[in-house]
């Protein structure tokens, strides 16, 4: 339809409804929309000059009247809505928990032109615009407070704590919210098909927000949470994207912890200096099979210089130690995941490339560095998932990524990305306080990819950013169970965790898929205390703080009934992250469903808890 033909439509639809309301034949739109448990409501109507939502939560004004639309069409016209109930079960290959409620309300608005769907979940809402391909959106967040947030900020700490009223510029998701003590939102987008990664506008001196990229094919989803951590467990991101292709197997897709060969290099023990090299490797795969491990991920440079186009990822740099190592590990059980970055991903046939390392038998593959616009990136981000699917490996991308918008769901093999500041990454540390932000910011996306784990807290000797790490040994394990990631990837050598064994018993506890998750308490930016029950029906908690020391009571009443063997691993009472970072105690109490267990973490400190049932 040319544009002519489009404006006589909307002039003719004009005339019509306007005869309709003076004869009393139609009355102004107005639909309200509850989530399942009638918490949450969604209240959707036309106005003179647009369509208008607001958003109130336990009878609360969150997000005051806000235009959603698309421009460049005119105004929507609503000639007729609809609404239905879906109730239904999602059982992930692997992801937070085993079984997820799929349950929501939902309404569809039909225009002239195109169409608004809007789902509310107990946990939040979603809308999308479908059927033009129209590029501008009206879409507003017109919050009804001067409200505090936090954002995505690349690999750095994230910006916030900020009044909304003080944003200006581009702000980018996610988009976390505090209105109040009960009351948290966060704006993201799902199931991003075509078109620009989300972007937000901050308009200065208000308490509104704009979308200002390109209208893409996507879900634009505000969570809701009585608690931080309520959204953290969310899965509504998930949700809103499809289930695989039918043709498609996952059942290969195993998650778990993975060893890795970026951090080891240049570290000493007992007479053995380690390498990115075949001997270094075969030592890493046999700690691997030791101790429950699932892989090892080779980094860059292996196929040869990693900026380099004559660096050919199938023939070039140590191939022959890499074939060796598969062969190696492959007896063992062990997976190898290969890098690949976007000079050697584009310089030779990507396809092939991909397609050989699945033939080898490599277990994943890390990509890194990805060239182009976030809308280009986010295309070349669906064809590797697809390709690597395809040839049954997993994939994790690296070096600023397109932000996660669920394709987990629809891509099990999508295990884990670095959409935050990895520790040691970046040739920098993080402190305490970016780590119990971006757990709250950056994970409510998807799988992040942080690296954490480091028990050689000084990093002497390391070819690669030989910083300390400002935290301490018990809050860096922690932290590996607290980041949700397909790939757990942990970034020490075996002897310094052998040095621990009962941060590395912590550790190889952690088998997935997970059976169930609940983030038990925490605030952003302060502390984090986080559950897990393993697939061999362990319970994992782990807790983690910011600069402050605290004190915390954890109910064991999110656990299964019954008594448990704990080992119980916290800060010792002199222990720092600036001045002492090894001090830490354990005790093994015997311990019951419905009690507490009070743990002491240091600054920039953490405590992990392993909960064994004994009947």
């Amino acid at each position: 339809m040319n544009f002519f033909l489009k404006r006589l439509l909307i002039c003719f639809l004009c005339t019509v409804k306007c005869f309709a309301v003076l004869y009393g034949q139609l009355v102004p739109h107005s639909v309200t929309i509850t989530s399942p448990d009638k918490k949450l409501k969604v209240a959707v109507n036309e106005t003179d000059d647009n369509v208008v939502y607001s958003f109130i939560a336990n009878g609360q004004q969150l997000i005051r009247q806000s235009v959603i639309g698309l421009d460049g069409v005119g105004k929507f016209h609503w000639l007729q809505s609809s609404l239905k109930h879906v109730k239904q079960t999602w059982k992930p290959v692997w992801g937070k928990r085993a079984i997820v409620p799929d349950d929501y309300n939902e309404a569809l608005f039909n225009g002239a032109l195109y169409k608004i769907r809007i789902r509310v979940y107990n946990d939040g809402f979603a809308f999308k615009y479908e059927g033009t391909d129209t590029e501008k959106e009206l879409t507003q967040f017109n919050f009804a407070g001067n409200y505090t947030a936090w954002y995505y900020n690349g690999e750095n700490r994230n910006i916030g704590p900020e009044k909304l009223k003080d944003a200006n510029g581009i702000r980018m998701p996610v988009m976390t919210i505090k209105a109040d003590s009960n009351h948290y939102m966060a704006i993201h987008e799902a199931n991003l098909e075509s078109g620009e990664p989300l972007l937000l506008k901050a308009n200065q001196g208000t308490t509104n927000f704009t979308i200002c990229s390109k209208r893409a094919n996507a879900w634009r989803v505000v969570l809701f949470g009585n608690t931080p951590g309520k959204m953290v467990d969310s899965h509504l991101i998930e949700l809103l994207n499809p289930e695989p292709a039918k043709n498609l197997d996952f059942s290969w897709v195993k998650p778990g912890v993975a060893v890795w060969d970026w951090r080891i290099n240049g570290a000493e023990a007992n007479g053995f200096k380690y390498e990115m090299s075949l001997p270094s490797w075969k030592r890493m795969v046999d700690f691997a099979d030791d101790n429950n491990i699932k892989s090892l991920v080779l980094d860059a440079d292996w196929y040869g210089p990693e900026f380099s186009k004559g660096s050919d990822p199938l023939k070039g740099g140590k191939i022959e130690q890499v074939h060796q190592l598969l062969n190696y590990a492959k007896a063992k059980g062990i997976g190898i995941w290969l890098y690949l970055n976007d000079v050697g991903g584009k310089t030779y046939p990507l396809d092939q490339t991909i397609k050989q390392y699945g033939q080898w038998g490599a277990a994943g593959l890390k990509y890194g560095f990805m060239n182009g616009s976030p809308e280009e990136k986010n295309k070349h981000t669906q064809l590797i998932t697809k390709l690597c699917a395809e040839n049954k490996l997993l994939v994790d991308f690296h070096d600023g990524p397109v932000h996660p918008y669920g394709q987990m769901r629809t891509w099990p093999n999508a295990v884990t990305r670095e959409y935050c500041h990895a520790q040691l990454d970046a040739h920098r540390v993080f402190q305490p306080s970016t780590f119990v932000t971006a757990v709250y910011v950056n994970m409510l996306a998807g799988p992040l990819d942080m690296s954490n784990g480091v028990v050689d807290m000084m990093q002497k000797g390391r070819v690669d950013n030989p910083t300390p790490v400002p935290s301490t040994i018990t809050a860096e394990a922690a932290r590996t169970l607290i980041v949700f990631s397909g790939a757990t990837i942990i970034p020490d050598i075996p002897e310094n965790y052998l040095k621990h064994p009962q941060i590395l018993k912590f550790i190889r506890a952690e088998q997935m898929p997970w059976k169930e998750t609940k983030t038990i308490i925490g605030e952003i930016g302060e502390y984090i205390v986080m559950a897990r029950k393993s697939a061999d029906n362990k319970w994992l908690i782990a807790a983690a703080t910011n600069e402050e020391a605290r004190t915390l009571s954890i109910p064991l009443s999110i656990i299964d009934k019954g008594q448990y063997k704990a080992t119980i691993i916290e800060d010792g009472k002199d222990a720092d992250f600036r001045t002492n970072k090894e001090s830490y105690i354990v005790t093994n109490p015997t311990v019951s469903y419905g009690q507490e267990i009070t743990v002491h973490l240091a600054p920039g400190g953490g405590a992990c808890v392993l909960l064994e049932k004994t009947k």
